[in-house]
């Protein structure tokens, strides 16, 4: 499914499920960025949250995330499904 917000998108595998609440979306952390288009912002392949997250503490006290908190919307992917290269290596400069 794509799930996407007005701070970005990202691609993640779904399971329907009557355990989450109704209209709350659960995703599982830990994915490395993975952006289709590195240098601006596009489609995490991934599926890192932090990319539908705001990048500030939930308080002075706590400096926590605020990531429980993000609204998102959520639609089944369409398109062919690009290849996810987070573990790729990276391109070497030659000396």
């Amino acid at each position: 499914v794509r799930i996407y917000n007005d701070r970005g998108e990202i691609l993640c595998g779904a399971l329907v499920s009557d355990t989450a609440q109704d209209n709350v979306v659960i995703v599982s952390e830990g994915a490395w960025y993975d952006p289709a288009v590195w240098g601006e912002r596009s489609l995490c392949k991934h599926g890192n949250i932090n990319v539908l997250t705001r990048d500030v503490p939930s308080s002075q006290l706590s400096q926590s995330n605020t990531a429980h908190t993000s609204m998102v919307q959520i639609e089944k992917f369409k398109g062919e499904l690009p290849s996810v290269t987070a573990f790729d290596r990276p391109a070497t400069i030659e000396a």
